[in-house]
């Protein structure tokens, strides 16, 4: 798969059109949200492995909506059964997604530990532990975002190109990378807009986010087509 460069200003346009896609059957998009936050929430509340769970299993759902972003593209109805559809095609090489996903979670935790709270613990420091906590806050926040940018940007397409093109699962979290690394101007303007919108969908008592979230969703598949410029199989 190769992605192309696009402008800064596609990254308005994926939004818009995954607004279009929401558009298309927003009862069902809402409907199928409202299950799949069921779904984590229960699995939230299974101690040690749910969590677990959720993770390895959150790339089958991501190819579930993108499967149905695809059905609507061709005309076709989005149903219920599309949140599920993931675990029909190349399940076990989205659950592998998942889990590089989740190692790559665990590796990044750790080295913000041993960087900032590990050397605050090392230290013998007898400064009182809030303050130091504080001092320290900004430096976590820091390493921590330049470690979990990278891992979200190979994380991004992975699971698209897992369920469309059948690439393996580590090269498609390669794949996902780059294509990211080379389009930074429209994910900037993709990210800055995003969460203006997001905070605004949010102020009226979170009434706005059953159009934001949906249409956040579809625009993933946008993103996609725009980048890849293919017609998944």
């Amino acid at each position: 798969m190769q992605a192309r460069n696009v402008a800064a200003g596609n990254g308005w346009r994926w939004i818009k059109e995954g607004y279009a896609l929401f558009r298309l059957n927003p009862a069902i998009w809402i409907a199928l949200f409202f299950i799949y936050l069921l779904i984590c929430m229960a699995l939230s509340f299974v101690p040690l492995i749910g969590p677990i769970l959720l993770n390895l299993l959150a790339p089958v759902f991501v190819a579930g909506f993108m499967l149905g972003c695809k059905a609507l593209e061709a005309g076709e109805e989005l149903e219920i059964n599309h949140l599920f559809a993931g675990f029909k095609q190349n399940a076990a090489e989205l659950i592998t997604v998942g889990g590089l996903y989740l190692a790559g979670m665990i590796v990044v935790a750790g080295v913000v530990f041993l960087l900032t709270g590990g050397s605050l613990l090392a230290s013998g420091d007898a400064r009182d532990l809030k303050t130091a906590a504080d001092e320290g806050a900004l430096l976590t926040a820091l390493v921590g975002l330049s470690l979990l940018l990278p891992l979200i940007m190979a994380y991004w397409f992975a699971p698209l190109l897992v369920v469309f093109h059948r690439i393996k699962p580590l090269d498609a979290m390669k794949t996902s990378f780059f294509a990211c690394l080379h389009n930074i101007p429209p994910f900037t303007v993709y990210s800055v807009i995003s969460m203006v919108l997001l905070v605004l969908a949010a102020l009226p008592l979170g009434l706005g986010l059953l159009v934001m979230i949906p249409t956040m969703t579809a625009s993933l598949y946008t993103s996609y087509k725009d980048i890849f410029a293919e017609t998944p199989n």
